[in-house]
């Protein structure tokens, strides 16, 4: 495992696993299109494209941002598969796949996931749009930027959304929320698990198991995009009702795929609403025949599927989930990265923006 870091005061540090977007065959594929030849000062270099062994992506330089990240070559060389219609015999089990994979990262055997083309704030549109009807109450509890966001998008779709607002570089206490729920009732609690403005985590485990004693009702929203496959997350058995991530941090995949896990709960609490969902691309009413559809073995349409790109997720997720390390070694691995990094900092005179090691995530470093 590789460490990604960038050392500019105020500004986030990522370190995840190296995971992988070249282009070498968008030339070869363009030129026979056209019946061109491919230069022959070229054809060499095609040639060692020919298979992942030989694959190498090529020297640049290194991506030290929270993400995108780095990516695998592995992945890489997924991404540029042949052109591939999303109804083809072949795809149909890769996407499939992907959906079965998607519950192992999040360690949930239950959750219906959705793999849907955009980024992770598609996951917030699926959330508001799906998951509360205008009127309703929704809580966020806020540590960092993505917080006001997320507020924004469920004001957007009707919903009253109180805050609950940490001090910059800590969490939401738990005494804050059992409060706060106690005050009202709430159809949904959201909560950033890293939020990549602060490098602040909060303890989802105990954010469920206070919504679970003080109020069973309320859906607990886990806004994972910076967290997902590099902090611990247990779906089931943590009662988490919502994850929702993104391909292009923790998952190691090139941007563009917004991922979410459902759970029983929440898809009961969506096929109950007795008002219209209030999107059309993120409306689950399109999106869950189509998801099931696909898990099944068979092909479905509402909108295309990013093809390349789930070709590429699923490289990225048989690493992650077939492959060594395990996903309880990669959080180790995580920690141990992350320790590393924010001992260097403190050496070096940087502050971490974490007020206490508790609230520091392990996928990122904000000095």
């Amino acid at each position: 495992m590789r460490s990604r870091t960038a050392g500019v005061r105020g500004v986030p540090l990522y370190h995840a696993p190296c995971a992988p977007v070249g282009l070498y065959m968008i030339a070869r594929l363009f030129l026979s299109a056209f019946n061109r030849p491919i230069p022959s000062s070229s054809r060499s270099f095609f040639r060692t494209m020919t298979s992942l062994a030989e694959f190498k992506q090529a020297p640049h330089k290194l991506l030290v941002i929270p993400g995108p990240i780095e990516v695998s070559d592995e992945v890489l060389y997924a991404n540029a598969h042949p052109a591939m219609s999303h109804v083809s015999p072949d795809f149909i089990p890769v996407f499939g796949d992907c959906l079965r994979m998607t519950r192992e990262v999040v360690f949930s055997t239950k959750g219906q996931p959705f793999l849907i083309s955009g980024s992770g704030t598609l996951g917030w549109d699926q959330v508001a749009a799906n998951l509360v009807q205008p009127g309703e109450n929704a809580l966020v509890l806020h540590s960092g930027y993505f917080g006001d966001s997320f507020t924004e998008c469920l004001e957007i779709y009707g919903a009253k959304v109180d805050q609950l607002k940490a001090e910059v570089g800590a969490a939401v206490s738990q005494e804050a929320i059992e409060s706060a729920l106690k005050s009202k009732k709430y159809r949904l609690l959201t909560f950033t698990h890293v939020d990549t403005s602060t490098a602040v985590l909060s303890d989802a485990k105990a954010i469920a198991e206070t919504v679970k004693r003080v109020s069973p009702d309320t859906l607990v929203i886990l806004d994972g995009v910076c967290s997902v496959a590099s902090e611990e997350l247990r779906m089931d058995a943590w009662g988490i009702d919502v994850v929702l991530t993104a391909s292009q941090k923790g998952l190691g995949v090139p941007p563009g795929l917004s991922i979410l896990v459902a759970s029983p709960k929440a898809i009961k609490v969506f096929e109950s609403r007795t008002s219209p969902v209030t999107s059309y691309y993120a409306s689950w009413k399109k999106w869950l025949p189509i998801m099931k559809a696909y898990e099944g073995g068979n092909a479905a349409y509402f909108a295309t599927p990013p093809v390349n790109l789930i070709y590429a997720y699923h490289a990225s997720l048989s690493q992650i989930t077939k492959k060594a390390p395990t996903l309880e070694e990669r959080f180790k691995l995580h920690r141990a990265a992350s320790q590393k990094i924010k001992d260097t900092a403190a050496e070096l005179g940087l502050k971490q923006l974490a007020l206490d090691p508790v609230f520091a995530a392990n996928g990122m470093t904000a000095v």
